[in-house]
């Protein structure tokens, strides 16, 4: 197998060749060869998917024996590799797989986009109102921890700019179980206890453990990264969930000999480096920018345009022949954001980003 590998680079050259063979060598290595069928199945978590998707097979049985059983699956995996299979999906099938996190990440950035580029400022509240326009129970308590890490205390009512909420909701989100982890192993460190002797979540059911936050009487200076890198290393060895690359935490951890909790996920959100690892969001500088989406947005508003312009032309005793439809709105149990507040760009101080204080 290595030397038709090799016989592949030779001939074809170039990145995408190369990445190509080195792909088919990760498939071929030792440790995925000696993985069980159903173990290899697991832990790409297709399972999850088949069974999700024979779940909906049975609810929609009625509706999908008009255009065949292959259609439906095919339709199904077209969606959950384009990402768009969460939408209005229950919270534990939202967190149930890396795929489907990075994937609400992406959509609410595209949904929500605008929200940053007008320049509004939103409540954790407000931001918990359009979370939940996507996934109608989304935790209230997620939102709050996201919250925390930009305002570094527990005043979740100040206003916040889409992209320091966005940066920080995505660690929170994601990397939920390690940052649960990561809470238990700086209180044991600010007591002296052993952080070996921490649990490591063992459950991915959504049921989100409650756990205290760092106190506020914490020692301001908070604990050594040094001690602290170790903890979160051999966390990350034993750790059967999610966790941030080992070179960022420890270019974080790297920048100062103490630091404070609130402090260390605050740098982790601003690490461009997270963005790379999930792929889930552009980097800062292009968060705004969405040129799919715009031309998208564009053809919309031309149609609208040109129907409005025909619809005005034709005279009153003409009907104009549109298909009929059943309507698919629904009302919404939410309610819209009460308040649309704005940068003041002209205001002294002011900048597009949340201030927030260092601890």
């Amino acid at each position: 197998a290595s030397g038709v590998l090799e016989t592949a680079r030779q001939k074809r050259g170039g990145r995408a060749a190369a990445a190509a063979a080195d792909s088919v060598d990760k498939m071929l290595s030792a440790d995925r060869l000696s993985q069980s069928g159903l173990e290899y199945l697991a832990q790409r978590h297709v399972i999850t998917y088949m069974e999700d998707a024979v779940n909906q097979l049975l609810e929609c049985k009625e509706d999908i024996s008009q255009f065949g059983i292959a259609r439906f699956f095919t339709e199904y995996f077209n969606s959950v590799r384009q990402g768009t299979h969460i939408l209005f999906r229950e919270f534990s099938f939202v967190q149930a797989t890396p795929h489907n996190r990075a994937s609400f990440l992406r959509t609410f950035w595209r949904c929500f986009r605008t929200v940053g580029k007008n320049g509004d400022l939103l409540t954790a509240k407000e931001y918990h109102c359009l979370l939940q326009l996507l996934c109608p129970d989304f935790p209230m308590e997620l939102t709050q921890r996201a919250a925390r890490i930009v305002l570094m205390d527990d005043a979740v009512d100040c206003l916040m700019s889409f992209s320091d909420f966005l940066f920080a909701f995505q660690i929170q989100f994601y990397y939920s179980e390690f940052l649960e982890s990561v809470s238990t192993i700086y209180q044991d460190l600010l007591t002296g206890k052993n952080p070996n002797t921490v649990i490591v979540p063992t459950s991915s059911s959504g049921q989100h453990r409650s756990r205290q936050a760092p106190s506020e009487c914490s020692p301001p200076d908070g604990v050594e990264t040094a001690v602290f890198y170790q903890c979160l290393e051999s966390l990350c060895d034993r750790s059967k969930y999610s966790c941030p690359p080992s070179a960022v935490v420890k270019e974080v951890l790297g920048s100062a000999q103490r630091l404070t909790f609130y402090g260390f996920l605050m740098a982790l959100a601003k690490h461009p480096g997270i963005n790379r690892a999930l792929g889930a969001l552009p980097d800062k500088a292009e968060l705004l920018l969405d040129p799919v989406m715009d031309q998208e947005l564009e053809k919309l508003v031309a149609q609208v345009s040109g129907l409005s312009v025909s619809n005005s032309g034709s005279s009153s005793s003409e009907v104009v022949n549109m298909p009929s439809r059943p309507s698919s709105r629904i009302s919404s149990p939410w309610r819209p954001l009460h308040h649309r507040r704005k940068i003041d760009t002209e205001s002294e101080g002011s900048t597009e980003e949340t201030d927030s204080s260092e601890n």
